[in-house]
């Protein structure tokens, strides 16, 4: 299989003051078309950092972090925009839903960002909805939806472009563990169904295990990195 995402010789520091953080320490890593890693470790680890990093949400002191063969510090501001909103996805911890747009408008935000028309992803909308199971919920609110509809609704606008790459980060954190586990077997249908690369930074052992891949980070140095035999049936 390819490599969608390669990560060489990472270090990230932090200038406080005169104080200096180095919270990430000379991480390589590779993840294959495909694969759904997840990445747990003690709070303080790195992990969000690393996440933000492996999207592009910051930049390394050092190092090397390549999406589909390309290094993101090769890309002016424009470019790298593009790609977080069209070739990769995001899912959060915190809904981030637009209180005042519908199911369905939330769900096309990336399209209008973009510039795009919506009438061109009519489809695609459809698809996202049918993927969510939220067929008939696209004309509700935020405020009227539970917190795993919310969820549901982030995760359908993750996929409006049909990104290979979908990044999490604690994306059962507010939820309670049924709720959860409905969310985590939606993401393990995404990433067998849609062959969809999943890279989830997670505190939760139970959802760790719904990927292929385990990443244990401590202190900001990869611990180990080892394959999951089998995802659970339930969390």
């Amino acid at each position: 299989m390819n490599n969608v995402i390669e990560v060489t010789n990472v270090n990230r520091k932090f200038q406080n003051g005169k104080e200096e953080a180095h919270v990430l320490k000379d991480i390589n890593l590779t993840v294959e078309e495909g694969e759904f890693i997840s990445i747990m470790g003690p709070s303080g680890g790195g992990k969000s950092t690393l996440l933000y990093l492996l999207g592009g949400l910051d930049m390394p002191t050092s190092g090397k972090v390549r999406i589909n063969g390309i290094d993101l510090s090769t890309l002016d501001d424009k470019a790298l925009c593009r790609m977080r909103n069209e070739e990769i996805g995001f899912v959060f911890q915190f809904y981030n839903l637009v209180p005042n747009l519908n199911v369905e408008d939330n769900i096309a935000l990336p399209l209008m960002i973009a510039g795009k028309k919506r009438s061109s992803y009519i489809d695609r909308l459809d698809e996202c909805l049918r993927v969510i199971g939220m067929e008939d919920k696209r004309k509700l609110t935020p405020r009227e939806l539970s917190g795993g509809q919310q969820q549901r609704v982030a995760i359908a606008r993750s996929l409006v472009f049909d990104p290979k790459i979908i990044f999490l980060d604690e994306p059962i954190g507010n939820l309670d563990t049924k709720t959860g586990t409905g969310i985590m077997e939606l993401f393990r249908d995404i990433n067998r169904k849609y062959n969809k690369t999943i890279v989830q930074v997670t505190h939760s052992e139970s959802a760790a295990l719904y990927g292929t891949k385990l990443v244990k980070l401590v202190d900001g140095q990869i611990q180990s990195v080892e394959s999951v035999i089998k995802a659970p049936l339930t969390a």
